[in-house]
C-alpha cells in the first residue's frame, strides 16, 4: 500500500468529526461547514415520537428489554448469544480490555486506532501479526473497508468490531457470536447517523456480556435512545432503502474523484478512502471551502471522505 507507514505501535487517539479544531485554523460557524471527516449517515433516521418521561424518569427495565428484543431480531443474532446496549460502541471498546489478564492483543493496522490505545490503556501489549491472547478485527475495516473471515478470529478474546457493517449486512460475522470469548460490536452512530445520541451493543459470549453489563452499571442506555434505538431497529423498511440510497451515494462520490485523479483505495458506502497526491493538500484546498475531510497519521496519500448531505454535492464539487 502506497504511503503507508510502520503504525505496529499505538498512534495518539486520532478520529475524525474534530470540526472545532478546522473552525479555528479555517474560520467559519458550524452551520457553514461540511463535515466528511467521519463515515456517519448523512440523512438520519428521524428522531420523532419522545416523550417527556424519556427525559425526565430513569431509563425503564421492559424499554431496555424492548430493545435487546429488537437489536436480535434486527441483526438475527443467534439464540445462544446474548446482547447489552450501551452508550455508545466507544463505552464498550474502552471496556472490553479489562474482561481478561492484560497479555498481548492482535490488531492488524491500519485501522480504528480506539481499540489499541484502550487495551494499551488496560496494560496489554499490541501485535500486528499474532499469536497473541486476544484478537481485534474492524468488519468492514475502517479505513479501506477490508472485510475478515471466520478464520480471521482464532483467539480466546476475540472482538469484531461491525460499526460499519449494516451497510452490508450479508457479510456480517454475527453466526460466530455464540462462540466463547467472542464479542461483535454494533454503533447507531454510524448507519442510522445518530452519533450524538450514543448507542452501541455488544452480541456474544454471555459470560462476558455480562461481565460488560456489571461494569457498566444500572441505566447506561438513556430513556430518548432507549425509544429511537428500538423504533429504528424494528424500521426494516427504513434500512432496507437507506442502503440502497448509501450505495448510489459511494458510487457518485467515486465518480467525482475519480474525475479528480484520486484513485479509490477502499471504503464502505458510507465513506470512501482515496489515494491521492498529497493528502494534507487536498485536506487544506478542502478546508478553505469550510469542507473537513479525514487525512491519517500514518499516511501522506490517503484521503477519506464521508458521503455530503443531499444539498452539499455542489459545493464539493466547486471546492474539488
Amino acid at each position: 500500500m502506497t504511503g503507508i507507514l510502520d503504525n505496529s505501535a499505538p498512534q495518539k487517539r486520532d478520529h475524525g468529526g474534530n470540526l472545532s479544531a478546522a473552525m479555528t485554523e479555517f474560520g467559519g460557524r458550524p452551520e457553514d461547514w461540511i463535515d466528511l471527516s467521519t463515515g456517519i449517515n448523512p440523512d438520519p433516521y428521524p428522531v420523532t415520537g419522545l416523550t417527556a418521561s424519556d427525559w425526565t424518569a430513569l431509563p425503564d427495565e421492559q424499554a431496555r428489554l424492548d430493545l435487546i428484543q429488537a437489536a436480535r431480531a434486527f441483526w438475527d443474532v443467534p439464540a445462544g448469544a446474548d446482547i447489552v446496549p450501551a452508550p455508545g460502541a466507544s463505552a464498550l471498546i474502552a471496556a472490553i480490555p479489562a474482561l481478561a489478564e492484560a497479555r498481548w492483543v492482535e490488531i492488524t493496522t491500519p485501522t480504528y486506532n480506539e481499540h489499541a490505545a484502550a487495551f494499551v490503556n488496560h496494560g496489554w501489549t499490541t501485535v500486528a501479526h499474532g499469536p497473541a491472547e486476544a484478537r481485534v478485527i474492524v468488519h468492514p475495516n475502517n479505513p479501506d473497508g477490508r472485510l475478515w473471515s471466520a478464520e480471521d478470529v482464532q483467539a480466546p478474546l476475540v472482538v469484531i468490531d461491525e460499526s460499519f457493517c449494516d451497510v452490508c449486512p450479508q457479510n456480517s460475522l454475527i453466526h460466530l457470536a455464540e462462540r466463547p470469548g467472542t464479542l461483535i460490536l454494533k454503533s447507531f452512530g454510524k448507519f442510522w447517523g445518530l452519533a450524538g445520541m450514543r448507542l452501541g451493543f455488544a452480541i456474544g459470549d454471555p459470560e462476558l456480556i455480562q461481565q460488560l453489563g456489571n461494569l457498566q452499571g444500572p441505566w447506561a442506555v438513556s430513556g430518548p435512545a432507549l425509544r429511537v434505538g428500538t423504533r429504528a431497529l424494528r424500521d426494516v423498511d427504513w434500512a432496507i432503502t437507506t442502503r440502497a440510497q448509501l450505495a448510489k451515494g459511494a458510487e457518485r462520490l467515486d465518480a467525482l474523484m475519480h474525475a479528480k485523479d484520486a484513485t479509490l483505495v477502499g471504503g464502505t458506502d458510507l465513506f470512501r478512502l482515496y489515494e491521492v497526491d498529497d493528502a494534507a493538500a487536498w485536506q487544506q484546498r478542502l478546508a478553505k471551502a469550510h469542507i473537513w475531510s479525514r487525512i491519517f497519521p500514518y499516511s501522506s496519500t490517503y484521503l477519506r471522505l464521508g458521503l455530503p448531505p443531499a444539498d452539499g454535492w455542489e459545493r464539493l464539487e466547486a471546492a474539488l
